[in-house]
């Protein structure tokens, strides 16, 4: 059981929240902020004080003072109304994630929400119970209003969710839990459907796949190096200590690992220096793996802050601000999908140069008997498709804006947007990467894997007890796919 209290949880406790399941409870401490937040809105509702989201409308609405007695159904209809996404349903792990991040944010205090009602997102994350929610409707501020909406609607006894891979309506739903449709109070539909945290939730899968597939990529890099019998000199940490990047010393350091005890490496007599998509490895892969980095830095920090608006606070003050907009988030998608994409761009390069070597020893398209046979020609196609595709990819939704509500939210940051690109762009990185093991293996084939180092070797046995040799033309397609599937899980590369 994970205790959240708004302010220390990990990467690595929402990994097993989200994805192994691990129940979670809210603190004491965390209670009691909540509690001291929900009564300074029992205050300024007793008080008539205007406060936005408490007893006015929201947006452009918000000169329009709502009277006392409708302060509920207020409440209720910004959900209703706000539930408004459209397009597939997004995965169940990312829908754990947005629970979990939205209990953790509200665990803080200042959203002036009971504990009863967080108590519900509770009981839906510990019981898989997950809210359907479109992924496609939010522009990034005021947060991801449309799929937290989605998210909510379940507690109303509304919209949909699944349980046990079926699809139930919102009332079977807290029937799961053993609840009634939740009566709000003033600001708690604002403070369920205003933050941050689809695009968190979905950042989280780039930052856990992203990290991940580096590792795959950095892994193929190694054998194709080898399968080409390229040179060792330009991941020597002497060269990179005059360039210090950490992501470019890193990687140089584990190519340099990978390789060592290989006798196929150094073994070109004929030429003196590797082409750019062996030699500068460090250089592309660095930048990636420093991406990913920046991500993790910045999840860290939204994963643990409170995201909707207004605040309330101890005091009884309440400000209005803007801690809902994800522009910072969006930086970091986009620097991460345009950094991908590049891991890919090298790949494809090294693919190309696997197939047609042949001054390094390798048959033209990687089979002998080439005319009658194709080999693997037409996989560095695919690979070029993808390839362009992550380009298209990489337009930044970041540097794009469109009013909304009337022009009162006149700049939004489309950073979920920016997270679905980066989560397209990893899916067609996997099938790279899965291609250039593939291509790889099989120039290993015929330079002869007992040349291989002790670390690569296991990396071709572990592509050849998916894939076997082509010693003629097959039906390639599905090698890809079950490659990529690999790619996906890090079965092929050492824990």
């Amino acid at each position: 059981m994970i205790e959240l209290d708004g302010n220390a949880l990990t990467l690595d406790q929402a990994r097993r929240i989200v994805l192994e399941a691990e129940p979670v409870t809210l603190s004491e401490a965390a209670r009691l902020r909540v509690r001291t937040g929900a009564q300074v809105v029992e205050d300024i509702v007793s008080e008539g004080r205007p406060v936005y989201g408490i007893n006015t409308g929201f947006g452009y609405l918000s000169k329009r003072p709502i009277a006392r007695d409708d302060l509920a159904l207020l409440q209720r209809n910004i959900i209703l109304s706000h539930a408004a996404g459209v397009g597939d349903q997004a995965p169940e792990e990312v829908v754990r994630a947005m629970l979990l991040f939205r209990i953790n944010s509200l665990a803080k205090g200042n959203s002036g929400i009971r504990a009863g009602t967080i108590e519900y997102l509770v009981d839906l994350l510990n019981n898989r119970v997950h809210p359907i929610v479109p992924l496609q409707g939010s522009v990034g501020s005021s947060g991801d209003l449309a799929p937290l909406a989605h998210m909510a609607l379940v507690l109303l006894g509304e919209g949909e969710a699944m349980h046990d891979g079926e699809r139930i309506d919102g009332r079977e739903a807290l029937s799961v839990i053993d609840r009634e449709p939740l009566a709000l109070a003033p600001k708690e539909g604002l403070a369920l459907l205003n933050g941050t945290q689809f695009m968190s939730a979905l950042s989280f899968f780039v930052y856990l796949r992203g990290q991940r597939l580096l590792d795959s990529a950095i892994a193929a890099a190694a054998l194709s190096l080898e399968a080409l019998r390229g040179f060792s000199a330009p991941f020597q940490r002497i060269l990179h200590i005059n360039r210090p990047h950490p992501g470019q010393m890193t990687v140089a350091e584990r190519i340099k690992g990978l390789i060592d005890g290989s006798s196929l490496v150094d073994s070109t007599t004929d030429d003196v220096q590797d082409a750019y998509s062996l030699r500068c490895i460090p250089q592309v892969l660095g930048p990636a793996m420093e991406a990913i980095s920046f991500l993790v830095q910045k999840l860290r920090i939204e994963i643990n802050s409170v995201t909707d608006n207004p605040l309330v606070f101890a005091d009884g003050s309440v400000l209005s601000g803007g801690n809902f907009h994800g522009e910072i988030l969006g930086l970091a998608l986009e620097m991460a999908g345009m950094a991908l994409a590049e891991v890919g761009n090298i790949a494809e390069r090294r693919i190309d140069r696997l197939l047609t070597s042949t001054d390094r020893g390798l048959p033209l398209f990687l089979v002998e008997d080439g005319g009658v046979n194709s080999g693997l020609m037409l996989v560095q196609y695919t690979a070029a498709a993808l390839v362009s595709e992550n380009k298209v990819l990489c337009h930044p939704a970041y540097v794009d804006s469109i009013p909304t509500s009337g022009g009162k939210e006149d700049h939004n940051s489309l950073a979920p947007i920016s997270a679905r690109k980066a989560l397209r762009i990893i899916d067609n990185l996997e099938r790279i990467v899965a291609i250039e093991f593939l291509s790889a293996a099989q120039g290993i084939d015929f330079q002869g894997p007992g040349g291989l180092a002790p670390a690569t070797s296991r990396l071709y046995e572990r592509v050849r007890g998916i894939v076997p040799h082509a010693d003629r033309d097959m039906y390639v397609a599905r090698e890809i796919e079950q490659l990529a599937q690999a790619v996906r899980a890090g079965d092929l590369v050492d824990g």
